[in-house]
């Protein structure tokens, strides 16, 4: 269940959920469970009690890495099908140097991936800890941006042309908000998976005869885990039930880190990631200034759905123990963290020092010429004529507006006064509000005030905004 580390990994994954996953990281869970179930398993009296106290106090002995040959593992698994396999020989071999007796006792009654799975379950806790922590950060970030921009106007952007005004406040709202539900899902999908794996060979614990439900429920006491009514072997929702959202979540981070490079483009320059030095720059233009934040979350967004795909299609798994399904989730679920957490770590710090800009924002409003303002003068217009002939009357007037390079406001006010029919439906006092992007931003600022609100409710607030 370990996954590679090369040079470009720390780029895209959180090193502290890649150091879970690691080969050390995965071994130490094992450990752990195997000191839990030789502990359970004397306090119901399937083995001796000093057999279960050598084995805990060897599995807690210190570094895995070093008590155990990892390399020889990997090696032996390549056979075995498996490292709890090689794992469990080393283990007993472990012990046995201690206590030739106890040595008869570890793993007993249980199966590979009994070990394998509530282990995974011990480290996908821990991710889940870290990546909730993350996405406190985030959505605390979004709402500072929307409390400091609820009133900065912006272009709204449709197609990626100029559509109405919004506000900058409106923008990271909708950020904040589904944030938020990714972090909801996460902590459903984490809690759900906090159960114990301990079936035996094929789920049914013959192995441990009466004292199967016992020891259960005394593995998993001591593990902190939940005893599901059977196990779970081949049943593998739960799993894939999270790996879809950490890809939800991924796709989110996706779509925000695709907002602020757009925005952050030379021509739009209305934000900009966190400056510092050697940050974003360029190996031959020193004018450079990229936004290498936003490549890292979009590179992940990229490879994380296929490894979703392989959770998904993990799920056909054969009788009450796979072959090939569960094998093919022990480096697609660990990459899938690692990604969705090193996309939660570039994001937040994104968020933190975005750098936006209340003019650029201003100008670019102004680009069209008023154009970005059609529909507040059709809607007007429509009161008076209906809404088709106002529709066609403003985009004469705006297509009178680029051909003559003037604002739509006069092109507009020339187009009603040279019919008699439609002069004077518009006085230029309503022409100028019309004119003013301030005056159409309609529930921009009310989305927000809402926003803040269902967040502060639900408790996730903090100190933030």
């Amino acid at each position: 269940m370990s996954i590679p580390s090369g040079l470009t990994e720390a780029i895209y994954s959180d090193s502290v959920i890649l150091a879970r996953f690691s080969g050390a990281g995965t071994v130490s869970q094992m450990l752990v469970v195997e000191a839990a179930l030789a502990t359970a398993q004397a306090q119901c009296g399937v083995i001796p009690a000093d057999a279960a106290r050598i084995i805990h106090g060897v599995c807690h002995s210190g570094d895995a890495a070093a008590m155990l040959d990892l390399d020889a593992i990997a090696a032996a698994a390549v056979q075995a099908g498996n490292i709890a396999i090689p794992f469990v020989k080393q283990l007993t071999a472990a012990v046995a140097r201690t206590d030739a007796e106890a040595a008869r006792y570890v793993h007993w009654g249980a199966t590979s991936q009994d070990i394998l799975d509530t282990a995974l379950v011990l480290q996908l806790l821990q991710v889940g800890a870290r990546l909730d922590q993350g996405l406190a950060s985030a959505t605390q970030a979004c709402a500072r941006l929307t409390v400091a921009h609820r009133d900065t106007i912006m272009v709204g952007r449709t197609w990626l042309q100029h559509a109405l005004p919004t506000t900058f406040g409106a923008k990271t709202a909708g950020w904040l908000e589904a944030l938020a539900r990714g972090r909801q899902r996460l902590r459903q999908d984490t809690s759900q998976i906090a159960l114990l794996q301990f079936g035996g060979a094929v789920g049914t614990l013959a192995s441990l005869g009466p004292a199967a439900a016992d020891v259960s429920r005394a593995l998993a006491a001591e593990l902190g885990l939940g005893v599901p009514a059977m196990p779970w072997h081949t049943h593998r929702d739960r799993l894939a039930n999270l790996a879809a959202s950490l890809g939800v979540l991924s796709g989110t981070m996706g779509k925000i880190a695709r907002d602020v490079s757009l925005m952050a483009q030379s021509e739009i320059a209305e934000v900009s990631e966190p400056s510092a030095p050697g940050r974003g720059g360029s190996s031959t233009m020193p004018h450079k200034r990229n936004p290498v934040g936003c490549a890292a979350i979009l590179a992940a967004a990229i490879r994380v759905p296929p490894l979703v795909s392989t959770m998904l299609s993990a799920m056909t798994q054969e009788h009450e123990r796979a072959l090939g399904g569960w094998q093919a989730e022990w480096d697609a679920l660990p990459q899938l963290a690692a990604l969705t957490g090193g996309a939660l770590r570039h994001l937040t710090g994104v968020l933190d020092g975005l750098e936006v800009d209340p003019r650029r924002m201003a100008q670019n409003l102004e680009a069209t010429d008023g154009l970005i303002l059609a529909e507040a003068y059709m809607l007007a217009l429509g009161a008076r004529l209906g809404r088709l002939p106002a529709h066609a009357l403003v985009e004469r007037a705006s297509r009178d507006a680029v051909a003559r390079g003037l604002a739509l406001r006069d092109a507009l006010r020339d187009a009603l006064d040279s019919d008699a029919a439609t002069r004077g439906l518009l006085s230029d006092d309503e022409l100028n509000r019309l004119a003013d992007p301030a005056n159409y931003v309609g529930q921009a600022r009310a989305i927000c005030d809402r926003v803040l609100a269902d967040w502060r409710a639900a408790g996730d607030a903090g100190h933030a905004a």
